[in-house]
């Protein structure tokens, strides 16, 4: 598979740092629009997990916009915010034109699988947005085949690979239905947005000369100079 090498001028240019510290700036005000949710709920007694998504269930459809705002207790959103931020800010960063279609399609689209494939409880909890988030920029990068994405889906594959067990029935208590829906909403949005955002690659001289050099045999027989009695 041959990669292109992203021109640094794109890369690393004044305007390249300055979208990457926004989009940083935008994952943390998200993270801290989630902790304010949480330490209001558990101040106060709101009780708004009972917002969450509950499959099947026409009052439960609140829960495609409201499920991933809530968090059960302080292990559950801990366990969201690193991800949440590493996975937001490389999408936004990255992808910033089809992000703002990409970020909303998985946040609704990934409550509204899990609504309909999902166990009769509560589910709720930003890790369904994040497995989606997780698996658009892993397989933007390979799709894309830039040298930047690609390592960027590498490191994405490196921290949080293991997370593919989330998308299994194997814990009572995790909602591995917006796991699954998540992640699938991901690749299939990966696929359909994949020729968006493509960064300028540096192109050589010798990329664009086809022609064969001197070294090279040509590929049709020279007619040779015989004698008359070997013709």
């Amino acid at each position: 598979m041959a990669l292109g090498i992203p021109d640094p001028r794109y890369t690393h240019g004044k305007k390249a740092q300055a979208n990457f510290r926004l989009a940083l700036k935008i994952s943390f005000l998200f993270l801290a629009a989630l902790w304010l949710v949480f330490l209001l709920d558990a101040l106060f007694g709101l009780n708004l997990n009972r917002f969450g998504l509950r499959p099947g269930s026409i009052p439960g459809l609140i829960g495609i916009v409201t499920a991933p705002l809530l968090h059960g207790n302080l292990a559950h959103i801990f366990s969201n915010s690193m991800s949440l931020v590493v996975s937001l800010t490389a999408i936004l960063y990255l992808y910033p034109n089809s992000s703002a279609r990409v970020i909303p399609l998985i946040w609704l689209g990934s409550g509204l699988l899990a609504w309909i494939i999902g166990r009769p409880s509560l589910h709720f909890g930003a890790s369904g947005f994040i497995y989606g988030l997780l698996a658009y920029v892993f397989f933007s990068g390979i799709l894309r085949r830039d040298m930047r994405s690609v390592s960027v889906s590498l490191l994405v594959g490196f921290l949080y690979g293991s997370m593919i067990w989330g998308v299994l029935p194997i814990r009572p208590h995790m909602s591995w239905e917006l796991h699954l829906s998540g992640g699938l909403i991901g690749v299939l949005l990966a696929f359909f947005y994949r020729k968006w955002d493509r960064v300028p690659v540096i192109r050589y001289d010798w990329e664009e000369d086809d022609s064969l050099p001197e070294w090279y045999p040509d590929s049709e027989p020279k007619d040779l100079d015989l004698p008359d009695d070997h013709r």
